[in-house]
């Protein structure tokens, strides 16, 4: 047992949600609002709950009504701390 065996460091775990994008007014960030779903604790009635983020956008490419994919990072701002990951669903143009 003279073998030192080194443990492979532990991977701190990405927190990644999805959402859609409902406003791109500011510079470099866009909101995304992420939904969940959750049974009423009491009437067990499925209801939609919803959550405002705002995520880092360096390029400002997202338009409103995207499906985007944010990733929890550093702070940026006093409200950012999510970055846009990758884009799932562009928009609908009529």
């Amino acid at each position: 047992m003279s073998d030192t065996q080194t443990t492979p460091v532990a991977e701190k775990r990405q927190r990644l949600l999805q959402g859609t994008v409902v406003s791109t007014k500011m510079d470099k960030t866009v909101v995304v609002r992420v939904e969940r779903r959750v049974k009423h604790p009491l009437y067990g009635k499925i209801i939609v709950r919803s959550r405002k983020y705002h995520a880092h956008d360096e390029t400002n490419q997202y338009n409103e009504g995207d499906v985007v994919e944010i990733a929890e990072c550093r702070p940026i701002s006093r409200h950012k701390a999510w970055t846009v990951a990758r884009l799932v669903t562009a928009a609908r143009t009529i």
